[in-house]
């Protein structure tokens, strides 16, 4: 289970471990919280009073301080399997839902003729439509997009990342996310 981090301002910076989380609490770099706490971690107990250490986690953590940011990147990096799960494992061409191990990324202005691999030009196919499409345009090969591309916002891009999300977490990021993208859907 991974920790969602912000900086001070709400902004999503990373996916840490717990333990990660655990040492930003410890050194007193949380400036506030979202969420249940998702675990609770114990350590040793004090001598004078014979407490236990204790510190709850929360799902959602917003760090005190400089963080250094993605968040400036024009575009979040883009990966095969981010792109599957933007695209929601379908074919952009025949409509398809297919296993991951069945999809390929498809270059709508294929490289081959100058094409650039960014997510504006990049979609979702299954492997016989990228065959068929080979590195023909889409209309030369007569064959048209069900859908278009789109470059995930930073919120987006958390969730694309795969990673096993909390309904706090999810919550809280797909209120920045447009109506309008898939991911609602």
């Amino acid at each position: 289970m991974d920790v969602l981090q912000l900086d001070v301002s709400g902004r999503p910076q990373a996916w840490i471990t717990t333990r990660e989380a655990a040492v930003i609490y410890a050194s007193d770099g949380v400036a506030w919280t979202l969420g249940d706490p998702c675990q609770v971690l114990r350590g040793g107990w004090q001598r004078i009073t014979g407490r236990q250490s204790r510190i709850e986690v929360h799902s959602i953590i917003a760090v005190r301080g400089a963080v250094p940011s993605r968040a400036w990147r024009q575009a979040p990096a883009l990966t095969n399997a981010k792109l599957f799960v933007r695209d929601r494992f379908i074919c952009a061409y025949c409509g398809h839902r297919c296993l991951p191990e069945d999809l390929t990324r498809e270059h709508i202005h294929p490289t081959s003729r100058g094409g650039q691999d960014t997510w504006m030009n990049c979609i979702t196919a299954c492997r016989p439509c990228n065959g068929r499409k080979g590195s023909r345009l889409p209309e030369e090969a007569r064959m048209s997009l069900l859908y278009l591309p789109y470059v995930p916002s930073l919120h987006e891009d958390m969730i694309l990342r795969g990673r096993r999300i909390l309904a706090d977490q999810m919550e809280f990021l797909l209120a920045s996310v447009p109506r309008s993208s898939r991911l609602h859907g």
